[in-house]
């Protein structure tokens, strides 16, 4: 397994070591030893799988305390452009984001942190993505950030007019409008 830092560094980029051959391929997916010794020490609760068209954009999501969740995503088929926006007030990289390919073909990793906003955009004519948190889902402190905030400068590398969006996702504030996380006093950590 090998770690990529990222302009973020609470926020890696992980690609796994792929035994292949002839009868096709092997790899982790998860090690708590081996994850740990990369800074990723999680106690995994809840294991989530979506399957996305083209043009299907789930995002920028994330839960107010004390729900927060980190993240650990990747692509079982086909491929997306993932990000995660550092929504920590006071943060040294606030507003920023990392935005990675992830795709069955590279099987890399993203790990999310507690504290971001995180959403992805389908590339391929299918993905089926999946992906691990450290707390479960809670309705009411699921919050959101707008995807196309020109504040965030993010560009999905899809055209506006093949976004396929919910509803919720249409009504998401900008990131000067929405509950953010306090960097000082690490509450998204609790």
């Amino acid at each position: 397994m090998e770690i990529i830092e990222t302009a973020i560094p609470e926020v890696k980029i992980v690609v796994p070591k792929v035994f292949g051959d002839a009868r096709g391929y092997f790899f982790e997916s998860w090690n708590a030893g081996k994850y740990a010794e990369a800074g990723i020490d999680c106690n995994w609760m809840q294991d989530n799988e979506s399957r996305s068209k083209f043009g299907v954009l789930r995002g920028l999501h994330y839960q107010a305390a004390p729900y927060t969740q980190a993240k650990l995503v990747r692509v079982i088929e086909g491929a997306v452009l993932d990000v995660a926006v550092d929504i920590r007030k006071g943060s040294p990289t606030f507003g920023k984001h990392v935005a990675v390919e992830l795709s069955a073909e590279n099987k890399y990793q993203l790990f999310v942190p507690r504290g971001f906003a995180h959403g992805f955009v389908v590339l391929s004519e299918n993905v089926t993505f999946a992906y691990k948190c450290d707390n479960v889902y809670m309705p009411s402190h699921e919050r959101g950030v707008a995807f196309d905030d020109p504040e965030l400068g993010i560009d999905w590398k899809v055209g506006l007019k093949e976004f396929i969006l919910s509803p919720k996702d249409t009504a998401n504030p900008r990131l000067k409008d929405a509950e953010l996380f306090d960097y000082a006093n690490k509450e998204y950590l609790k």
